[in-house]
């Protein structure tokens, strides 16, 4: 949507859509706050992940889950909450709980919980079956480093066994997994990545203003971004739309030059 007219504007993605995808961290809103953030952003979200395992403590959760879903905005429970599950041997219980509150999204992650990579494969596909799966790749844990190669075999692997898309780890802070610790891109790491895999499989977890800008610089505006916060949702529309300084030149013609009026 846009309240006028300006030139260049990039074209985006429009709803639903494969790529330019936005989702959004809910961190535990309230449902007057979810109808608020509805009112304001529903037109530029994809998705909202109920963050970690706030679900299980969340009040009013299946109210809020019908306000996401009647703003046709795909909604579904933080990896974290399916790792709950797993390591508690509570699988058909996750599968009750989807079912319970209508969820037709399922993330499948490994972010927490040390699992063989030939089980977590098993769930992708498993629940693939009955749900559009995110598989989300990568450790939650700082310290731990995985090599570009192994990146790239982890998302291969999980989109081949039923993973509609592939979440590339940053936790909500963005300071691990495709990120160092401060927060600063492992360029390379990405970069080799893309090689491989198709952008548009991927969702880059990537909550920090400057890592939003880079990735749009790097894959274009229609790049899929994840773990946004609810109050970002505006702001990032406006760096997807080179409406911000951080994009402003990047999708204007080389021709494009300020003009103001001679003395």
């Amino acid at each position: 949507m846009s309240n006028f007219k300006l030139k260049h504007i990039p074209s985006r993605t429009a709803k639903p859509r494969n790529s330019g995808i936005t989702m959004v961290m809910d961190k535990g809103l309230s449902l007057r706050e979810a109808e608020d953030f509805i009112d304001a952003n529903g037109a530029y979200v994809d998705f909202v992940k109920l963050g970690f395992g706030t679900s299980y403590v969340t009040n009013k959760l299946q109210e809020k889950i019908n306000l996401y879903k009647q703003a046709n905005i795909g909604v579904y429970f933080g990896g974290t909450l399916f790792e709950a599950f797993i390591v508690r041997n509570q699988y058909d219980d996750f599968l009750k709980t989807l079912d319970k509150f209508g969820m037709e999204y399922a993330e499948v992650s490994d972010g927490s919980i040390e699992m063989p990579h030939d089980i977590k494969l098993e769930y992708v596909h498993k629940l693939s079956k009955h749900f559009t799966v995110l598989s989300e790749v990568g450790s939650k844990d700082v310290e731990k480093i995985i090599p570009p190669y192994q990146w790239i075999e982890l998302m291969k692997t999980e989109i081949k066994a039923g993973a509609w898309k592939v979440i590339a780890e940053a936790r909500e802070a963005g300071n691990v997994g495709v990120f160092r610790s401060s927060g600063e891109v492992r360029e390379g790491l990405v970069q080799e990545i893309l090689t491989k895999i198709d952008s548009d499989r991927i969702i880059w977890e990537a909550p920090q203003k400057a890592q939003q800008t880079y990735f749009i610089k790097l894959a274009g505006n229609n790049v899929n971004l994840g773990n946004i916060a609810t109050n970002d949702v505006i702001p990032l529309e406006t760096l997807r739309l080179g409406l911000r300084s951080d994009t402003f030149p990047f999708f204007l013609p080389k021709t494009a030059k300020y003009i103001g009026k001679k003395k």
